[in-house]
């Protein structure tokens, strides 16, 4: 596949690194000399010095042979007229990266494919859907869902008083005989694991399941956790990220919003009728306490400054909040959230980087997502008649050893998988595997 990334910042630039462990054929387009070469220094790819809108940039660029374009420039009027002049030179598919929240709500009545732009993506609000979803549950610190719940990918720390603290992945297999859930991943330090019989559970894991929907209680159990809904949630920033999470959680939680800019907070009152707007500074837990922070069940940081989300973060955690999130600026911060007390940090760049990734994928995936910190994803593919994972026993399959299948669904039931077990076509598998290995599992779905 032939791919044109058109702006080389994080978010370019760290689809870029995705798709080179693809060994895609990648051009990469900016007008910043230094990030072109610090780029080159990092992945294998092409670069252009130029403004990705120049008709001559694309041509030489070969856009007429691309497969896909992904405009990723800080400017969403470049990256609308990259994407649109590039489907006209003959690119195949072409996505832009926009922060004009209208374009995302009136997409259907701008019709944009037919513009020339195959896809829209807006860090922001891509950004506010994932603290959705890690908002389901207090006890958990991920939660994903395949098929409504069917299956669902879970996350939880190991604590010292956790009855699966100490033993190995055969130990627990004899607390769960009857395999409602499967270790599918450990995040151990900096380090991803995919475990095995022998892999043994430490305190400061952070380790993720594949778990069936009467699987997750037992889990919770054995990990020593309540199961415990979230009510009320505290957002720190106005920022756009702030607005969009206010807006799509003010229907389901009881939502109050920070925002130290007085003008801001009106706007963001008539626009929030359902949150509660309050004009202080977030740093100030005096405020904090005033509003009632030891009562709230999660506490979300999203204002422009990293290291004040992450402080803000351990004064909401030492006051008693069941679950923070921090939004962090610098990609290397995620790995430092288990170790340093924040439940989940995000980086809304990296985010948006792995929804567009989702584009290039083979085989029928039917759905992917990934893990915040842990180097690997979560793909979901559906069986084709005669594929490579219909031939054999699970165990007998030689799946990459830094891959792992959790779990599948058929005829509507979700099942973990023992090594005895044979997939049939139009089953739906659930796999996590780790960068390296993600073109050799395609293959088994083929």
């Amino acid at each position: 596949m032939r791919v044109i990334i058109a702006g080389v910042g994080n978010v370019g630039f760290h689809l870029a690194k995705l798709l080179c462990a693809e060994g895609q054929k990648i051009v990469l387009i900016d007008q910043v000399a230094d990030k072109l070469k610090a780029a080159s220094n990092s992945v294998d790819a092409s670069t252009i010095k130029g403004n990705s809108t120049s008709y001559s940039v694309l041509e030489e660029a070969g856009v007429s042979e691309a497969d896909l374009l992904i405009a990723v420039t800080s400017s969403e009027d470049a990256n609308i007229a990259t994407a649109i002049i590039a489907k006209h030179l003959g690119a195949k598919r072409t996505i832009a990266r926009i922060s004009n929240t209208e374009f995302i709500y009136q997409k259907d009545k701008l019709n944009l494919k037919h513009l020339g732009i195959d896809d829209i993506i807006s860090p922001e609000s891509l950004a506010a859907k994932e603290i959705k979803r890690l908002l389901k549950e207090v006890a958990l610190t991920d939660s994903f869902e395949f098929e409504k719940g069917l299956l669902s990918l879970i996350g939880v720390n190991i604590e010292e008083n956790s009855p699966l603290n100490g033993k190995t992945m055969m130990e627990v297999a004899k607390l769960n005989p009857d395999q409602k859930f499967m270790t599918v991943a450990i995040l151990r330090h900096d380090e991803t694991l995919i475990p095995y019989g022998n892999t043994q559970f430490q305190v400061n894991d952070h380790a993720y399941f594949v778990a069936q929907p009467d699987g997750i209680e037992k889990l919770l159990f054995l990990a020593a956790k309540k199961k415990e809904p979230v009510k009320s949630v505290m957002i720190l920033g106005g920022s756009r990220v702030g607005f969009h999470a206010a807006k799509i959680l003010s229907n389901r939680y009881n939502v109050k919003i920070i925002e130290r800019d007085p003008q801001k907070c009106f706007e963001l009152a008539d626009q929030l009728p359902d949150a509660m707007v309050i004009n202080g500074d977030g740093r100030n837990v005096d405020l904090l306490h005033e509003e009632g922070i030891s009562d709230i069940d999660a506490f979300i940081a999203v204002t422009g400054n990293s290291e004040t989300n992450i402080i803000s973060c351990l004064v909401a955690k030492n006051n008693g909040v069941k679950k923070t999130i921090a939004m962090v600026e610098n990609m290397d911060y995620i790995h430092l959230s288990q170790s340093i007390g924040v439940d989940t940090m995000i980086n809304k760049k990296l985010i948006a980087a792995n929804f567009i990734f989702r584009h290039i994928r083979q085989g029928d995936i039917v759905s992917i997502t990934s893990i915040h910190g842990v180097d690997a994803e979560i793909l979901e593919f559906e069986v084709k008649e005669g594929s490579k994972i219909t031939k054999n026993q699970l165990r007998n399959l030689q799946f990459p050893k830094t891959a792992i299948i959790g779990g599948v669904i058929r005829d509507g039931k979700g099942f973990t998988t023992p090594g005895d077990f044979m997939f049939r076509p139009k089953d739906r598998v659930v796999v996590l595997s780790k960068p390296e290995s993600i073109s050799k599992v395609e293959s088994y779905f083929i």
